[in-house]
């Protein structure tokens, strides 16, 4: 044990005292969100705005047609038509001419049929669709005149239907939209994370193996400590740097939570004129509010004991695995061909996992928890949403159990494979390294 620990230290204090980790440490969080503002900026930087020209030769859409920020319409005579489109593909101050025909006996079907957009330029499907949609409501609220219906009227037959929903086995705790929406992206969030931290520090792991093989470090370090005392202290020392830049990136959220809220509250109160109104749309503080209640009800201490115990022990399961790939190859071109095995069953149970969004305790829910080389993703998918006392302890008993054997089976292949070169590791050969 003492060695293990030894191990652990050294590679503890050699990853954490690198200028890569420290910068990727600070910097990765600050990247992440400046990615997605790019992403956004790059949305926004191809938005286009339309201008069309409407001839109305129906009469009906005359002022009905209604401009905003990305589409404006101008209404032209009628009697301009020949010229207007004449000269369209030279006019570059318009996009497009919407001609729409004459209204006979109200029948709409010839409307639609005669109707057309012609245009100089390639017009978005958003553009489109967006216009589209504008003639629709118009011969809809005509329609509705011709049926002698009032628009409040209408508005009320297309009023939703709420339905209360009471959860007796959760002390009569109301399930709702907003509730759901919370607990699906909290599964989410914590699956994904747990997702990439077993690829991204399993993968380190067989790195550093492989490194200290091919620099016949090892050599000298297995003179003195046992191969899987070696192996166990990689793992254990990876996972202490996974856990110090998880905490620290968590607490630099939290940090940046608070002084992004504070500068939006700040920002609301000084912007003049019409702020009142955009908060009263939006609602933000009742919204925060209900998110916040919602956050509240759930059962956190569970909820972190599982990410922790799962993540863990998930983290140690295909760290041992990744750790006797390194142990078994030679270079990083040869572990491709074993790494699959291991990023397969992670995979399988994540994109499974979201299927457990609409039905957390169904069967797929079940078994995804419950196999070890899913349930370290799954059983985190699924604990927002609850889950029976014994299908949890079951689900870490199992893990718990293959862990303990997956180390005991990369400690033998890594004994032997850490000191292998030149010789291709086959299926065939690690299976002698096991027996051995």
């Amino acid at each position: 044990m003492n060695n293990i620990f030894l191990i652990t230290k050294r590679e503890f204090l050699t990853q954490v005292k690198k200028k890569s980790f420290i910068i990727l440490t600070l910097l990765a969080p600050i990247l992440i969100i400046a990615f997605g503002a790019l992403v956004g900026l790059m949305f926004k930087a191809n938005e286009s705005h339309n201008t069309i020209e409407v001839i109305d030769h129906s009469g009906l859409f005359q002022g009905q047609l209604k401009s905003n920020d990305k589409l404006t319409y101008i209404y032209v005579p009628t009697v301009t038509e020949k010229s207007k489109v004449d000269n369209l593909k030279r006019n570059k101050t318009i996009d497009g001419i919407l001609i729409l025909p004459k209204l006979s006996n109200q029948n709409f079907d010839h409307l639609e049929k005669g109707s057309r957009l012609v245009v100089n330029t390639k017009i978005g499907f958003d553009t489109k669709q967006r216009i589209i949609s504008d003639i629709a409501n118009v011969i809809k609220k005509e329609k509705m005149k011709e049926l002698g219906i009032a628009e409040s009227q209408l508005n009320n037959l297309d009023k939703g239907f709420e339905l209360k929903t009471i959860n007796v086995s959760e002390n009569n705790k109301e399930d709702n939209d907003l509730t759901f929406g919370v607990k699906t992206g909290l599964s989410m969030i914590l699956m994904y994370v747990t997702f990439m931290f077993i690829i991204i520090y399993g993968v380190r792991v067989m790195r550093s193996v492989l490194e200290e093989k091919n620099n016949r470090v090892v050599e000298i370090i297995i003179s003195s400590v046992k191969p899987f005392d070696l192996m166990m202290g990689k793992i254990l020392g990876v996972t202490m740097v996974a856990l110090t830049q998880f905490i620290i990136w968590i607490a630099m959220s939290v940090v940046g939570a608070l002084v992004l809220n504070t500068g939006f509250n700040t920002l609301q109160s000084n912007i003049p004129g019409g702020n009142e109104e955009m908060i009263n749309k939006l609602d933000v503080t009742q919204v925060a509010t209900q998110v916040s209640h919602s956050l509240l009800e759930l059962n956190f201490p569970l909820i972190i004991f599982v990410f922790i115990v799962f993540f863990l022990l998930g983290y140690i399961f295909y760290s041992s695995i990744y750790a006797a790939i390194g142990s078994a190859v030679d270079n990083e071109t040869e572990t491709q061909q074993f790494t699959l095995f291991a990023i397969l069953p992670l995979m399988l149970g994540m994109y499974g996992s979201f299927s457990l969004m609409n039905n957390p305790d169904g069967p797929l829910g079940f078994w995804l928890s419950i196999i070890p080389f899913t349930s370290p993703v799954a059983m985190i998918a699924r604990i927002p949403f609850g889950v029976p006392v014994w299908q949890l302890v079951l689900s870490i008993v199992l893990l718990l159990g293959t862990t303990i054997f997956m180390i005991f089976l990369a400690g033998k292949i890594y004994r032997v494979g850490i000191l292998m070169y030149g010789n291709k590791a086959t299926l065939k050969e690690l299976w002698k390294w096991v027996k051995g």
